[in-house]
């Protein structure tokens, strides 16, 4: 588990269907992701997915649910670092639209790029975000990421394909830039 001073980052659990199920079925947040929105039966295989892929030894990701350190646990979020086998790492976060401008998306993803840089030892961490998401494109240059290009039409979701902005941030330009560099992440097992 991972811990910031609003949040906690920690492997789903079996019980959170519901609360997954509550953001991959909203529009409002999956219509800038990779995927459409799913219904209760799909959303039911990504957490079995999530579950499984965090007893994976070696673990090749890390998909984990934000929920507020002040709350009960459910998560109002998730946030993923895809591993590779070459010290590189692909970031992904979503918060749900209730809990928007209150700056959790940078703070679990700068908690993933602490984990990334530090325990993790990768080089390289990037993230692939529609054109059109200017929230997450805020999120990723407040944290340091730097646009390197356009891939086009690398995504299909909702009927259509889909440009993507490639942003990144190498190990030695991780120095937490953003606005709540107070915030201390920890590690836990």
């Amino acid at each position: 588990m991972l811990a910031t001073r609003r949040l906690r980052l920690r492997d789903f659990r079996d019980d959170d269907v519901d609360g997954l199920y509550a953001l991959v079925s909203d529009d409002r947040l999956t219509r800038t992701l990779a995927f459409d929105s799913l219904d209760r039966e799909q959303a039911a295989g990504m957490l079995r997915t999530a579950v499984d892929l965090a007893a994976a030894r070696p673990r090749v990701e890390y998909y984990l649910a934000v929920t507020l350190r002040e709350g009960d646990d459910v998560p109002i979020g998730f946030v993923r670092l895809g591993l590779a086998d070459v010290r590189a790492g692909k970031l992904g976060y979503l918060i749900a639209a209730e809990h928007w401008g209150h700056g959790y998306a940078t703070e679990a993803a700068a908690a993933m790029l602490d984990l990334a840089f530090g325990p993790l030892g990768l080089h390289r961490v990037s993230a692939a975000i529609g054109p059109d998401n200017a929230a997450s494109i805020a999120v990723a240059e407040r944290l340091g990421l730097v646009l390197e290009g356009r891939m086009r039409e690398n995504v299909f979701t909702n009927g259509g394909w889909r440009d993507s902005l490639l942003y990144s941030v190498l190990a030695p330009e991780w120095t937490r830039p953003h606005a709540g560099s107070a915030n201390t992440t920890t590690l836990s097992r």
